[in-house]
């Protein structure tokens, strides 16, 4: 099967990879052309873990190649999937100028029958909306059917999550769509993976639903983290306990300075933004956001509870990236951290695996390390923002001999607060 993928970030870039790892002919086409000619000479532009050996071996085999032509994309493939970004409005509103750019470009270059499978994150109701502006922006009437099928990637392991999915959702009307979809996943059918065939709007509200309430649980244990600091409890401890339930899972029960991303604070706001314009207060939801955005603001409080006045204090931050395995920035609890130690008047040095030179854009001020040990030199203090495995296992004793006074504040929980008190760090965790 011949396919295009319109969009070459996280979405777009891992479908297109993993499709032509299943056998299929990919085109994947982007307006970036410097993107494009980096990712012709099997150059990845994102950080994601097996992504650019993938690329490359299916560009050698012959089954994926890379465009600006989205009219080439179009004419070559029965279906053609859209992976644009969908970022938010000022009013928390998802933006849907690149979807729909998207589509009366398709509706522009069809010259025959077409599925159209939507990846991007969009509001409920946009498919539809979509299929009315492809009707409208077409030379002459040509059939086509309309999909939703949401992503459910998690950067840092996009590619097994799209190999081994928790489930594929189509949203789809016709029953020719369906079965050219379930022909795209028939490799899934071996690992018994689940399919959910429903409407279009339920298979794009199943995307925002799922976040939100993921979102929802990272909100709720940080609230009990932040009970357990004032009544003496450990939230780790909690946290396994409730996890221990079936009815409530271990994942996402990790306390911290809060979620971040491209997905998580995009789409609880959007979704926050449907309810509203639907005359719905979605309470829990408005909840989560409100705790979330508050939580980054305990976590520089915190660290001003262990410096002291910050103005001409050093201090170190290991991570920049909102989580481990990728260098998206985007919404990352780390930098609104550091950037509120900056407005207080700290100095802050800088050290993360992969994320630092998308930071310098948008912190030119602050100093970058060349390593974890560098960052620490003449510092403060110490705060540990993001869980990469290379900070799991530092070596304390030079962490403190480097460090101008012992503080160490652990936003993550990776370290053993008695281990670190008898190795006579003044140590702080979260709900600790």
């Amino acid at each position: 099967m011949n396919i295009c993928i319109v969009g070459t970030g996280y979405v777009g870039l891992v479908t297109g990879a993993c499709l032509a790892e299943y056998g299929m002919n990919l085109i994947c086409v982007d307006n970036d052309s410097p993107k494009i000619d980096l990712l012709r000479q099997g150059r990845v532009t994102i950080h994601e873990p097996g992504l650019e050996d993938l690329v490359v071996k299916n560009m050698r085999e012959g089954r994926l190649s890379f465009s600006t032509s989205i009219e080439e994309g179009v004419g070559s493939s029965l279906v053609v999937f859209i992976a644009v970004g969908t970022p938010s409005c000022d009013d928390g509103s998802a933006d849907l100028k690149f979807v729909e750019e998207v589509a009366k470009e398709i509706a522009r270059y069809m010259d025959g029958y077409k599925v159209l499978a939507v990846k991007s994150t969009i509001p409920v109701g946009t498919c539809r909306h979509l299929k009315q502006v492809i009707k409208d922006h077409q030379v002459r009437p040509i059939p086509f059917d309309i999909v939703s099928n949401p992503e459910f990637q998690r950067e840092g392991s996009a590619i097994e999550d799209f190999m081994r999915p928790d489930r594929v959702t189509i949203g789809a009307e016709s029953e020719q769509a369906i079965a050219i979809m379930k022909d795209i996943y028939s490799a899934l059918y071996l690992i018994e993976t689940p399919f959910v065939i429903t409407s279009l709007e339920t298979a794009e509200m199943i995307k925002y639903a799922a976040n939100a309430f993921l979102a929802t649980k990272v909100s709720f244990i940080n609230e009990i983290a932040n009970l357990c600091e004032t009544m003496g409890a450990d939230v780790h401890h909690v946290a396994r306990a409730m996890g221990l339930d079936g009815r409530i899972g271990k994942k996402f029960l990790h306390p911290g300075p809060g979620f971040g991303g491209s997905c998580f604070p995009k789409d609880t706001r959007a979704l926050s933004r449907m309810a509203r314009e639907k005359g719905y207060s979605f309470k829990i939801l408005d909840a989560v956001i409100a705790v979330n955005e508050e939580q980054r603001k305990r976590m520089i409080l915190k660290i001003v509870e262990k410096v002291g006045d910050l103005r001409g204090k050093t201090i170190g931050i290991l991570g920049l990236s909102f989580k481990p395995n990728t260098d998206d920035i985007r919404e990352s609890s780390s930098i609104v951290i550091i950037q509120g130690l900056l407005e207080k008047g700290a100095n802050v040095k800088a050290f993360d695996p992969a994320a630092m030179e998308e930071a310098k854009a948008i912190l030119p001020e602050i100093e970058y390390g060349k390593d974890a040990y560098d960052v620490v030199r003449g510092a403060d203090a110490l705060v540990l923002a993001t869980e990469w495995n290379q900070f799991r296992r530092l070596d304390l004793q030079r962490i403190k001999e480097l460090l101008k006074s012992p503080v160490f504040i652990d936003l993550r929980n990776v370290y053993d607060p008695d281990q670190m008190k008898r190795l006579g760090f003044d140590y702080s965790g979260v709900g600790r």
